[in-house]
């Protein structure tokens, strides 16, 4: 009964983690408005008209992610870039990044991408150790290896498996179900929870993203800016540039020869 009882609350614990990532994750909505900002980002073919069944419960998310950078993401961010000089911020986004390594390591291992699969390993490990915790990049600098992104909901893409229809979260940002499939798997690849107490993991991914989103924000202070001077339909900018990316990145997971 006692190992039956410590494996319900390791589950628990995990899903619970899962759930609390939702938490200042706004960060991950802030590439596709860089995107949506830049007039010169070429239409997609399959985009110009663009399907949203969801448009109810996205646009009212949408509305309220924007809201929450201007009440509170934008300004912690202005404090924290004032206090911390830019190359500190990059050291610390690069350490984020490093430690992502098991869902590109798992994910090109998916794709049956073995050479990009063992790069990721190999850059961990240099850059975790000659890198002081990944703080800096001497795997790509020193080496030449260069990090290969991805994650489940490109696996999913790569697969050609429908990834259903746009969704906006709350937090997170542009989605769609199945990138949000997706963000569950990638997240379930996070060790921590299966070897600590689940209220030291959820304190722990807590705090994660919440630095991860404050710092991502502090290197893009006038992001959401940019956007809207250029976009006359801020909200369809940023769906149509989140789907042309990810049909980007999965056609280039498909062409590139690394």
């Amino acid at each position: 009964m006692r190992s039956g009882s410590k494996q319900i609350e390791r589950t628990g614990a995990r899903w619970m983690m899962l759930a609390s990532s939702l938490l200042a994750v706004i960060s991950f909505a802030t590439p596709a408005l860089s995107q949506a900002g830049n007039p010169q980002t070429p239409p997609g073919e399959n985009q110009a008209v663009t399907a949203d069944p969801l448009s109810g419960f996205n646009e009212p998310m949408f509305t309220f992610n924007l809201k929450l950078d201007d009440w509170v993401l934008r300004p912690v961010a202005s404090g924290y870039s004032f206090i911390a000089p830019q190359p500190v911020r990059e050291g610390v986004g690069r350490f984020f990044d490093n430690a992502r390594v098991i869902p590109r390591f798992a994910n090109n291992l998916f794709q049956l991408k073995l050479a990009e699969a063992g790069t990721e390993v190999a850059r961990f490990g240099i850059n975790t150790t000659i890198g002081l915790a990944g703080f800096f990049d001497p795997a790509d600098e020193l080496f030449g290896l260069e990090e290969h992104p991805n994650d489940f909901g490109l696996t999913i893409r790569y697969y050609n498996i429908p990834t259903g229809p746009y969704l906006m979260l709350p937090f997170f940002g542009p989605s769609t179900i199945g990138d949000t499939v997706g963000l569950v798997a990638d997240g379930a690849m996070d060790p921590i929870s299966y070897f600590v107490p689940w209220w030291v993991s959820i304190t722990v991914a807590t705090g994660q993203r919440a630095v991860e989103a404050v710092n991502y924000r502090s290197l893009h202070m006038n992001q959401f800016e940019e956007a809207d001077r250029y976009a006359i339909d801020l909200y369809g900018a940023v769906q149509d540039a989140y789907l042309q990316t990810r049909d980007h990145e999965v056609k280039k997971l498909h062409e590139e020869e690394w």
